[in-house]
């Protein structure tokens, strides 16, 4: 019986380690129906919001006005996403000459910049179980 209530205790505690939560996310405000969404997920402060340094990264062709993914299974934490709309397929985000994106874009929280990109303290968010977020893009 001793071994038994250790075995469940054990399994109990390395469940209540390993537990996971599914994100959903809607992208709303697509001005054409045309390109790519990029999508980068962060789980990370210092990566965030560089390219090729997302936790995952998520590119679709856009189909609709509105475009929703869930991300399955992540590990509970903090998150932040930052996405844009890749209208002519070039694989990144077309700036003008000051550096503010020709091409929609939007981050976690709805967050909106003003002079530079957020930090991911702007734009973070807590997983703590199963959750779903809108984005809207910024043209």
């Amino acid at each position: 019986m001793r071994t038994l209530f250790l075995l469940v205790t054990i399994l109990a505690i390395q469940y209540s380690y390993s537990q996971t939560a599914d994100l959903s996310l809607t992208v709303t405000g697509f001005e054409t129906i045309s390109g790519t969404i990029n999508i980068g997920l962060y789980n990370k402060a210092d990566d965030f919001p560089e390219e090729n340094k997302e936790y995952k990264l998520i590119i679709e062709e856009v189909r609709d006005k509105e475009f929703t993914y869930t991300f399955k299974d992540l590990p509970l934490g903090e998150y932040a996403i930052a996405l844009y709309h890749d209208e002519n397929k070039d694989d990144e985000c077309n700036r003008n000459f000051l550096g503010i994106p020709k091409e929609g874009y939007g981050f976690s929280k709805n967050f909106k910049p003003v002079f530079s990109a957020p930090s991911f303290d702007d734009t973070k968010f807590s997983l703590t179980e199963n959750k779903s977020i809108t984005i809207n893009l910024i043209y």
